[in-house]
């Protein structure tokens, strides 16, 4: 466990912890380690600590920085857990005397780059033909469900690339695993239903629609997330 500032870098801060681990272990044996009765008997490893911390102040990186890629891919197929402070007692059982689960939540480790204006954009124009996809579909509902149960289907165009444009707002503010296949599975949502609807639709429409649809898509997927850069201070 490490205490260090919201601001201090999470990869940094497991370099460090990667790096006492070692050195706990060229230092102390198994059986050295089960041996040991009274409290505070690797005291004196407190100057292996204070060693490391300096090393990592001062050199800025030799064998901690050759670490970090590796860290930092551990750190993304395992995000650290975030333990809130009146959650501790129940993590380790000792909440009113028994065995209880805590709850624990997925720190946040993700973000976005900026949001560009070019996104912005595309950001308005989604908003709004996803509104102008549920006007359409609500009056058309209404006429269908009363004279033309035929047309369910043209319902059912309009209502999905509304649902589209909303999770292509949702993908571009926020990051989501598999990005890529939800971005083309929503694009072609919304090119397929603008195609089904030609006859309600012109071509100007549906190009449009299309267009807008392929410039969030590609919004969607030029916004990557943010290299953390390395913090060695400890």
């Amino acid at each position: 466990m490490a205490i260090c500032s919201s601001s201090y870098s999470t990869i940094m801060a497991f370099c460090f912890l990667e790096e006492l681990r070692w050195e706990f272990a060229a230092s102390y044996n198994t059986r050295s380690i089960n041996s040991a009765s009274r409290p505070y008997a690797f005291i004196e490893f407190d100057n292996t600590i204070q060693k490391v911390k300096q090393h990592f102040n001062s050199s800025r990186g030799s064998r901690a920085k050759g670490s970090w890629q590796r860290v930092e891919e551990e750190l993304r197929l395992q995000p650290p857990v975030q333990l809130q402070l009146e959650n501790t007692e129940l993590l380790n059982g000792l909440s009113n005397g028994g065995h209880a689960g805590g709850h624990v939540e997925v720190a946040p480790t993700y973000r976005m780059q900026p949001v560009t204006p070019l996104g912005i954009l595309s950001l308005v124009l989604n908003i709004m033909c996803g509104a102008l996809n549920l006007i359409r579909g609500v009056h058309l509902a209404e006429y269908s469900f009363q004279e033309d149960h035929e047309g369910i289907g043209n319902v059912i165009a309009f209502f999905l690339p509304f649902l589209a444009c909303v999770f292509q707002c949702y993908l571009y503010l926020f990051y989501s695993s598999a990005r890529k296949v939800k971005t083309f599975v929503l694009l072609f949502c919304v090119c397929s239903c603008n195609i089904y609807l030609y006859g309600l639709r012109n071509l100007w429409q549906i190009s449009f629609h299309i267009g807008v649809a392929s410039l969030s898509s590609y919004q969607i997927l030029t916004r990557q997330l943010l290299e953390k850069q390395p913090d060695c201070g400890v």
